[in-house]
């Protein structure tokens, strides 16, 4: 059992992290279906609405999930009308007030997803049926959020994902009651190959190391495709298991490959030791084809860059937001949650914190708590203020369009959260694909499920 706190002082309320798999049954019992009569799943009865937070609290993406849990909980905050509001003041639309979502105060209760679907969907399934959430967010893997995605849209609950940048969270296993604010594999793609070109020129041989999951072949697939499009040449691209630590043995055979950039196609934890041992077995200091060999990091955060240290400096990567933008919003959110932790949010922090405020905000425009009433009121939905600047929650498929930063290592950091510099705000236009891309083609949105 994890505990988390209402922020309503006093109260605490109390949320399953079980580790254990359990199979999804056909029909939900208990509590999530008491409120039957209703027409929905979990109506809220009472004078609280209860949200679901099933985050990475163990595994190789812990610091990850518990940037988001800061940020859920800021949230909650500054819905019940605690601390100075961040975002609430600066959002385009103004129908959140500090008094809660629809009269009702604003309850949490957490899960552990472990960074594993079965313990993830575990944790989702019983903080549905036990505690009455109503809405799901979080996950710092796309496994866990295909995985949790879909429990939702059995359950009739609406799933607004946190961290995952698989295409097939958008793509192949896209479901209607299911959202994602952060970008994607494709828009990473997208924002770097044109960086790169100009960094590092069309003639490179490029080696992936790649996470053997839908993340990491998404990934690798898009920053391939992109690369390619400019010139480079994949010599080889090597699937590496999530659960691993040491990747000496990976990262040995680059060395006699040909390939004078490595892509290392891994996030988190995997992402600081592999990068890590890499430096240490002395790629950064090899010319091979008469060039400078490189290391490319597709997808960045903050915190990863922070476990990397000194290794992370001159490498190029991409990132859904950082707290260096100077736009209101970002220096809202980013004074809120700096005041109350002391350190500045990571992009997974950001994009928990802005999932929770439009999760509500739809909820307030539609005058309900009904999935099918919050899934209308976000299809097609654009708006502004939340630090990404003017973003699109797409309808055909519910992924949000913004604009993408390219990222690089800072080589003379202030301080160990100052590892990253912003090098290019890549346009929303650039990193825009059709709704039947090939990338993310097969499955279908399907219609909303409200569950009871």
């Amino acid at each position: 059992m994890s505990k988390s706190n209402f922020t309503r002082r006093g109260l605490i309320r109390t949320g399953a992290a079980s580790g254990a798999a359990l199979a999804m049954p056909s029909i939900f019992t208990g509590a999530a279906w008491s409120a039957a009569h209703s027409g929905y799943t979990n109506a809220p009865q009472g004078d609280t609405v209860t949200l679901g937070f099933n985050v990475p609290q163990s595994g190789p993406y812990a610091d990850e999930g518990m940037d988001e849990l800061r940020a859920f909980e800021l949230a909650v905050e500054h819905l019940n009308g605690e601390g100075d509001g961040g975002c609430l003041a600066t959002f385009s639309s103004k129908v959140l007030d500090g008094t809660g979502i629809l009269g009702k105060k604003v309850a949490y209760v957490t899960g552990d997803t472990q960074t594993k679907s079965d313990a993830a969907r575990a944790s989702a399934k019983s903080m549905i049926e036990k505690d009455g959430a109503i809405m799901i967010s979080g996950g710092s893997s796309s496994g866990v959020a295909v995985a949790v995605q879909g429990l939702c849209q059995e359950a009739g609950i609406i799933f607004m994902a946190g961290l995952t940048h698989s295409n097939d969270t958008t793509g192949k296993d896209k479901k209607a009651n299911g959202f994602r604010h952060f970008f994607n594999a494709y828009m990473s793609g997208a924002a770097l190959a044109p960086v790169l070109d100009k960094a590092y020129g069309a003639d490179r041989k490029a080696y992936h190391l790649t996470a053997d999951y839908t993340w990491g072949w998404t990934q690798q697939e898009s920053i391939q495709a992109a690369t390619e499009a400019i010139g480079w040449e994949t010599v080889n691209n090597v699937l590496t298991p999530l659960a691993s630590t040491d990747f000496s043995s990976y990262i040995a055979p680059v060395l006699n490959s040909g390939a004078d950039v490595l892509v290392l196609n891994h996030y988190g934890g995997n992402m600081v030791n592999s990068l890590t041992q890499a430096v240490q077995f002395g790629l950064r200091d090899k010319q091979v084809n008469g060039k400078d060999f490189q290391i490319v990091v597709p997808l960045y955060s903050e915190l990863m860059a922070k476990g990397a240290g000194a290794n992370i400096k001159g490498v190029f990567g991409s990132t859904n937001w950082s707290w260096k933008l100077q736009d209101e919003g970002t220096q809202a959110f980013v004074r809120s949650f700096g005041t109350k932790y002391g350190f500045p949010p990571s992009n997974a922090a950001q994009t928990c914190y802005a999932q929770t405020l439009l999760y509500a905000d739809a909820a307030a425009r539609a005058g309900s708590f009904n999935p099918c009433a919050i899934v209308e009121a976000l299809e097609g939905y654009e708006f502004d203020g939340l630090g990404n600047g003017p973003t699109l929650y797409r309808a055909e498929d519910h992924q949000c369009f913004k604009d993408v930063l390219v990222m690089q290592g800072k080589e003379n950091p202030d301080n160990e959260y100052d590892a990253l510099e912003i090098v290019e705000i890549t346009p929303r236009a650039q990193v825009e694909y059709a709704p039947d891309h090939p990338m993310f083609a097969g499955g279908s949105l399907g219609e909303c499920n409200p569950g009871a």
